[in-house]
């Protein structure tokens, strides 16, 4: 095994994580509910804290019961790169490779081969205009996934950090 470059994290469990060479044995899923619990959705650009554990958790309860671990785990790479807004992660091409290669080895950590991206991608746009209707302001214009998606019939109630971050690990408990 070659030496890494010293360009790593430190991880809530403690752990050392390259995020330019991540491996499989590097991911811990407490890592991953712990940092997406304190992680806000929309660059905390919402009325109040909703993290991107509890979003996790709701979209592997929208997709078939088959992509529900993988939907579960697919803002993963999240807990060791940040959050970062789509108009953001559209231009920075580095940012969106690298982000997908993270989630791919964190796919193989949890021997995740089925990961329907197209199912997958729809239950996270139907979620994105319920959590718009529920913790945004109005926006200043209509998001075009506001034409293309109808949100839940149910109100999102946001969590506690602490109640999100047992949520997400609760949810794997039952998909794993």
């Amino acid at each position: 095994m070659k030496e890494r470059k010293d360009d790593w994290m430190r991880t809530y469990t403690g752990k050392k994580f390259w995020p330019f060479d991540p491996r499989p044995e590097d991911i811990d899923i407490y890592d991953i509910a712990h940092s997406l619990s304190l992680q806000c959705r929309f660059n905390g650009h919402c009325k109040v804290f909703y993290s991107v554990a509890q979003h996790s958790v709701l979209v592997s309860e929208i997709v078939k019961h088959k992509q529900a671990f993988p939907a579960l785990l697919h803002d993963a790479p999240e807990s060791y790169l940040g959050d970062i807004i789509q108009p953001l992660k559209k231009n920075l091409k580095e940012i969106h490779s690298i982000e997908k290669r993270l989630l791919e080895i964190i796919l193989e950590h949890f021997g995740i081969e089925d990961y329907n991206q197209d199912e997958i991608y729809r239950a996270d746009k139907i979620l994105l205009v319920t959590e718009m209707r529920d913790l945004m302001t109005s926006p200043p214009e209509t998001w075009e996934e506001s034409k293309l998606y109808r949100p839940l019939p149910k109100k999102i109630i946001p969590l506690s950090c602490k109640k999100a971050e047992r949520l997400f690990l609760k949810r794997y408990a039952e998909l794993k």
